[in-house]
């Protein structure tokens, strides 16, 4: 079977450098308080494998030095201990979480009432359409590999939970209005049918 060539400047649009990472500028928002952002997000979100254009585009993979990797999205989420986003689905992906640094605690279900720990290079993969959520459980900041595979990525795919909703709000009331302007959703765990 014949082989592809690439050459070296090619190949270079494939590579992602950790040290080179930003966090994501949807993050930066200081019209939220930190509170607010810690409820939503990982502390910080490093885009490494985005969406083809082609594909959709989300602000959570945005600026992603790597663009188009068979559909799937890879992000690496750092959170100082005790912090990580509330409970939340996707509904058409899989999230897959492997620990490169620190544990931490994965929840499922729309309570958060199934849970695991998981050390160094343990992998979690929850299917569509179940709630979860991650929260860094060690002393010391944490790292967490995200990969998005599956179905359709983009804002229509997360919703927070009802309760992550109160939390934000519980911060600054109606704080919860500004996420839902991005395209957040807060209906996980509701029968709309």
């Amino acid at each position: 079977m014949k082989t592809s060539h690439i050459t070296n400047e090619a190949m270079a649009n494939r590579v992602s450098k950790f040290k080179t990472l930003k966090p994501l500028s949807i993050q930066k928002d200081t019209n939220i308080p930190l509170e607010g952002r810690d409820v939503v997000y990982a502390r910080q979100l490093l885009s490494v494998i985005g969406l083809d254009p082609k594909e959709g585009s989300t602000p959570i993979n945005s600026g992603a030095p790597i663009v188009g990797a068979g559909g799937i999205t890879m992000t690496l989420a750092k959170c100082p201990p005790g912090q990580g986003p509330g409970l939340h689905n996707h509904v058409n992906t899989v999230e897959t979480f492997t620990v490169l640094e620190g544990r931490f605690d994965v929840c499922w279900n729309d309570d958060g009432s199934g849970i695991v720990t998981l050390e160094k290079f343990d992998t979690i993969s929850v299917p569509p359409g179940v709630c979860r959520s991650f929260k860094n459980s060690g002393k010391t900041d944490g790292l967490l590999q995200v990969i998005i595979s599956g179905g359709v990525h983009d804002m229509n795919d997360i919703a927070f939970t009802p309760a992550a909703a109160d939390k934000i709000n519980a911060v600054e009331p109606n704080l919860v209005e500004k996420f839902k302007e991005v395209g957040f959703k807060f209906n996980a765990g509701i029968d709309t049918e």
